[in-house]
């Protein structure tokens, strides 16, 4: 499990702005300390951090809620915990999948990780002692994205192959209630107050389940091809997708919103014939986004303007997942090339 703090040289050169792609940004290169120039913005160690240790592609990374941890899930069936600050070293292992780790979350209080897998199971974690606490194993096929909810019950979402959404209390035995749609489900999340759940597929729609009713109250239509990710904006009015007709749109979910939802969308990244479920997700002010993609680079736009901020060389696979740090302006992505990086930005 070795950990190379890139030398900043190095860094640099992973960083370097190219004319074409970077001369609408004010950015200037990070120094490392004790450089001359500009001031470093974040406390990593480095302004770049290459994680190295997983055995097979990296299919999702989360910050925990602090920004102390990163937790990250492998086609290696494992979840490695790695510190953010000091030398990033991996200090746990989770092990307990018998297949791919598809997604993953924290929950809101940040002492427990939900991980989804193709072994038809989630799994809950006790971040603390590394122990398995809880295994949901209801649904027929894939599980491929889940989701705590972020106030309330202790709630999980699941979404499957097997054409389901699950609903799960961690206090209670077993699924408390079940959403069949007639495709596979391949990204699920939770309303900001509890209430609601989306769901997104292999038919390109965004439902809106209500959770009381057990029904969908609102289909939002737009995408042209499967839905690989969704994230629920900081303050909970957007929804955030990524799809493969390499869209990424904000939808207004506020109640009493505009017919047309769709109130943004993204391009630039991509998606290839590898059909990963590139994840997106939201900075901490709502005011840029990011999304994984199959050309290597990790993009990050800005969400008022529309415009990419920031294209991101370094990676030697499809980036699969981007998340940004939760209070310093530090941007995490993990890849097919079995890697992880931390950069300021």
């Amino acid at each position: 499990m070795q950990v190379a703090p890139t030398e900043s040289e190095n860094a640099l050169s992973i960083v370097g702005p190219r004319p074409m792609e970077w001369s609408t940004v004010p950015y200037s290169a990070p120094q490392a300390p004790g450089q001359s120039g500009k001031q470093r913005t974040s406390s990593l160690e480095s302004p770049i951090m290459l994680l190295v240790g997983h055995q097979s592609a990296v299919y999702t990374m989360k910050f925990n809620p602090a920004g102390t941890v990163i937790a990250s899930g492998s086609h290696d069936k494992e979840i490695f915990l790695w510190n953010v600050h000091g030398d990033c070293k991996n200090f746990m292992v989770l092990k307990g999948h018998k297949n791919a780790i598809l997604d993953l979350h924290w929950t809101t209080d940040g002492s427990q990780i939900i991980s989804a897998s193709p072994d038809k199971t989630l799994r809950a974690w006790d971040v603390e002692t590394g122990k398995q606490i809880k295994k949901m194993a209801e649904h027929s096929s894939f599980v491929n994205s889940c989701c705590p909810s972020r106030r309330g019950p202790p709630l999980i979402v699941s979404g499957s192959d097997d054409g389901t959404a699950k609903l799960w209390d961690m206090r209670q035995r077993g699924a408390i209630q079940t959403f069949p749609d007639k495709y596979q489900i391949t990204a699920v999340s939770f309303s900001d107050a509890s209430d609601k759940i989306f769901t997104g597929g292999i038919d390109n729609d965004v439902k809106v389940w209500d959770l009381r009713k057990g029904e969908v109250t609102m289909t939002l239509q737009g995408h042209q091809d499967m839905i690989t990710g969704m994230s629920l904006s900081p303050d909970g009015s957007y929804l955030l997708t990524n799809g493969m007709d390499c869209k990424l749109c904000i939808w207004d979910m506020r109640p009493y919103a505009p017919q047309n939802r769709c109130v943004k969308i993204f391009e630039g990244h991509q998606h290839n014939f590898e059909k990963n479920l590139l994840k997106c997700s939201w900075s901490s002010d709502g005011s840029k986004v990011t999304a994984g993609s199959s050309d290597r680079m990790v993009y990050i736009w800005d969400t008022t303007t529309r415009r990419i901020l920031y294209k991101l060389p370094g990676h030697t696979g499809s980036v699969n997942e981007c998340v940004f740090h939760p209070s310093e302006p530090i941007i995490g992505s993990c890849s097919s090339d079995k890697q992880i990086y931390l950069g300021e930005i």
